[in-house]
């Protein structure tokens, strides 16, 4: 579905939403369909009852005095408190629910404009099409056309206002076009996306001026990378690491963002149930987060220096695969004992982390990885877990997540739980003793490798795919971290407002 932003006016026929508030006032749109038709948008609207809640649509069908086929009225606002940006998102994305409910093909939507929505029309019109867009994405690319469901589907809403500047909407579209990027990665099964493959994708990301490097398996030999090599020796696709450099900013210490990419996690030798394995194709979904990121800042040219690692590989049992009581040396020079050949992640970040620490020497770092069932424990499935290092960095995080509804919780790393992963046989241990703290387990094993710098560590395993609706977007993979970490780099380097 197309979801623009256009300057033109309300279509006399056809189909078109116009806004209300909680209160029953009516946008300048809806009153004059209102005095048009008699008092039908009203009437309508009284139908939700007397306190409708925010987002709620009315629907009116050939409504006399009017020559418009269907008329929606979508209700905006709270009785304590004005509608946030998100607010406000999510009633795009209900918006377009209801249109495909109506099975309504195209549909322009008037500016909200007389309404009180605590920000200016600018903003909540820019807001309201970003939840659409969220919404509207689906992954049908395998799916034969005549397998749809029957009917309609929307195709095209027009967000109609004249009030939003070309620059800031297109800033935006960055943003909506790698969340849609990383999300289609997420997506794509395992016989399509392989590590070699992912790679090649992220080459395209220098037609936007970004600096992309593959290290293949023989120069990651070449440098020391045992531990991504590791969890990557069983399969017959051979591993890889993806370094990407957008240079917007004044060529000081860069941002360092690094994501684990497993492209299918079988477990290894300590092998999965069978039971949901086939979900382990978005094992890569951290480092489609990254990648998602580092595209929307070079598409809206952010201000920044960012430097974007991902180590890519596949986690299968063979007869060369790692074994459960290997001792393998990290790029860093530490060695761990690999107990369970399912916490493979962390291995994969030990090395990359130790890389762009020593070659890039960022003054942040944030690494976004599924890394832990044991977060989903803790969190189920509506925030991802974050640990850092630096309060200040926490809070930017913590606050950008709020800000854009991708939203996350920290969780404690105290000095005690390092001590989970001291090896005996080796300086670590690649899991805890036992089933206690085991998301604390994950980040604490990766602390040594970041040194002394502000870091956070992100474990998005609950929130990569959406097992079921969500309010901004249906079934599948969600690209939980984009939008996130976009928001991050203008709180943190003050590029602007949000996308």
């Amino acid at each position: 579905m197309d979801i623009v932003v256009v300057r033109k006016d309300l279509p006399t026929h056809g189909r078109v939403a116009v806004f209300a508030g909680r209160d029953g006032r009516l946008s300048a749109a809806a009153a004059e369909l209102d005095r048009r038709s008699g008092g039908a948008v009203g009437r309508a609207l009284a139908m939700l009852g007397p306190k409708p809640e925010h987002g709620a649509v009315a629907e009116l069908v050939l409504p006399r005095g009017l020559d418009h086929e269907r008329v929606l009225i979508q209700v905006l606002g709270f009785a304590d408190r004005a509608p946030t940006l998100h607010d406000l998102e999510r009633a795009g994305a209900r918006l377009v629910k209801a249109a495909e409910a109506a099975r309504i093909e195209d549909l322009a939507v008037a500016a909200p404009t007389g309404l009180d929505l605590g920000t200016d029309e600018a903003e909540a019109v820019l807001a309201l099409a970003t939840g659409a867009h969220l919404r509207a994405w689906r992954f049908d690319k395998y799916r034969s056309r005549d397998e749809e469901d029957g009917g309609p589907r929307p195709r095209r809403l027009e967000f109609l206002s004249g009030t939003v500047p070309e620059a800031r909407l297109a800033e935006a579209r960055a943003v909506w076009e790698a969340s849609d990027w990383a999300r289609e990665l997420v997506a794509e099964p395992a016989n399509v996306l392989d590590p070699e493959s992912f790679a090649e994708r992220l080459r395209a990301l220098a037609d936007l001026g970004v600096e992309v490097e593959v290290f293949d398996a023989d120069r990651l030999r070449e440098l020391g990378l045992n531990a991504l090599l590791a969890v990557g020796q069983g399969s017959a696709r051979p591993p890889c690491m993806v370094v990407m450099r957008w240079r917007g900013g004044d060529g000081g210490r860069p941002l360092a963002l690094v994501g684990k990419g497993v492209c299918f996690d079988t477990g290894g030798i300590s092998l999965k149930p069978a039971q949901g394995m086939h979900d382990m194709k978005w094992d890569m979904a951290g480092a489609a987060a990254v990648a998602g990121a580092l595209r929307a800042l070079a598409a809206r040219r952010a201000p920044v220096d960012v430097v974007a690692a991902v180590g890519l590989a596949e986690n299968m049992p063979s007869g060369t695969a790692q074994r459960p009581g290997d001792i393998v040396r990290t790029y860093a020079g530490r060695t761990v004992e690999v107990l369970n050949t399912d916490a493979e992640g962390r291995l994969v970040l030990a090395d990359v982390i130790g890389w762009v620490v020593e070659r890039h020497d960022p003054e942040v770092l944030i690494d976004v990885a599924t890394l832990t069932g044991a977060v989903i424990v803790a969190l189920g499935k509506e925030r991802a877990g974050l640990f850092a290092s630096d309060d200040t960095l926490a809070d930017q995080l913590l606050r950008a997540g709020e800000e854009v509804g991708e939203r996350l919780w920290r969780l404690p790393l105290d000095e005690a739980y390092r001590e989970l992963v001291k090896g005996e046989e080796a300086d670590l241990r690649n899991i805890g003793r036992g089933r206690e703290a085991g998301a604390i387990v994950g980040a604490a094993f990766l602390a040594p490798f970041v040194g002394e710098r502000a870091w956070a560590h992100l474990d998005i395993a609950g929130v990569a795919w959406a097992d079921r609706e969500r309010p901004l977007v249906r079934k599948g993979a969600t690209g939980f971290g984009v939008r996130l970490l976009d928001r991050f780099v203008r709180l943190r380097y003050g590029d602007g407002g949000g996308a």
